[in-house]
């Protein structure tokens, strides 16, 4: 049986599990399982991977995707780019030493999620917290030609402060991403510290925050005409793109 999985630590819940056993059931795949494997420090990863010789992919999180990098032979183009990892494909050629290829899909989610939302005037972007995931927004969208321009608490030279984000630097930056945890589940009532009343018809507003459904940034977009987008397809999108990677040689 040919297995995937999710490493990182802790896991006490996951998208990942539940979209692919769903997946597994409703396209009647057989001889395939998805696990999860809790991994309490790196090191423990080559370990994982001498003690399942049938694991031929995973996914990869909090707090590995920098970390995992230093265990693999390849990496994507957008992975070396963005400097994280998402996902593995594990091939073992005559089930000798494995070989590891690492990709970031987060930028295949985030673009085929986006694109059918652009509009002409979503030339500039303000992308809200500079993390993993920030960094992997603005590779997807200099990919699209979008300028963009980082909101920060401690902005390095560049970027923006949050004090900093007038009327008039909102009504040119129509397009604004949030990459940070802010509103997510359980504390809904967060939310980025934009200045809202700036916000229009024009504007987009997506958020890769998925639980809530909308957000206390997107509540507050949608309430001054803004066009609003959940992250809920990007991983979506991501997670069957992982597949396509994982079983491509099967």
């Amino acid at each position: 049986m040919n297995k995937f999985g999710l490493i990182g630590f802790p896991l006490t819940h996951s998208f990942s599990k539940k979209y692919y056993d769903a997946k597994m059931e409703r396209e009647q795949i057989t001889g395939v399982d998805y696990q999860l494997y809790p991994i309490p420090d790196i090191p423990a990863f080559p370990l994982l991977l001498a003690d399942e010789p049938q694991l031929m992919g995973v996914n990869v999180t909090i707090p590995y995707k920098v970390a995992v990098m230093g265990y693999l032979n390849h990496l994507s183009p957008e992975a070396s780019a963005i400097g994280a990892v998402n996902c593995i494909r594990i091939e073992r050629p005559d089930g000798g030493t494995p070989i590891l290829t690492g990709y970031n899909t987060d930028v295949y989610g985030f673009v085929e999620s986006l694109k059918p939302l652009l509009r002409a005037e979503h030339q500039r972007a303000l992308v809200l917290g500079n993390g993993g995931a920030a960094k992997a927004v603005i590779y997807a969208l200099s990919q699209l030609g979008i300028h963009h321009t980082v909101v920060s608490r401690s902005p390095a030279p560049g970027q923006f402060s949050y004090d900093q984000l007038d009327a008039a630097t909102m009504a040119s930056h129509l397009l604004i991403v949030n990459t940070t945890p802010l509103g997510t589940y359980p504390a809904i009532s967060g939310c980025p510290n934009i200045p809202y009343e700036h916000i229009e018809k024009g504007h987009l507003l997506y958020d890769l925050v998925y639980n809530p459904e909308e957000t206390e940034f997107l509540r507050r977009g949608k309430a001054n005409g803004a066009s609003i987008k959940n992250g809920l397809e990007m991983l979506e999108l991501q997670a069957e793109r992982n597949w396509e990677i994982w079983t491509s040689n099967l």
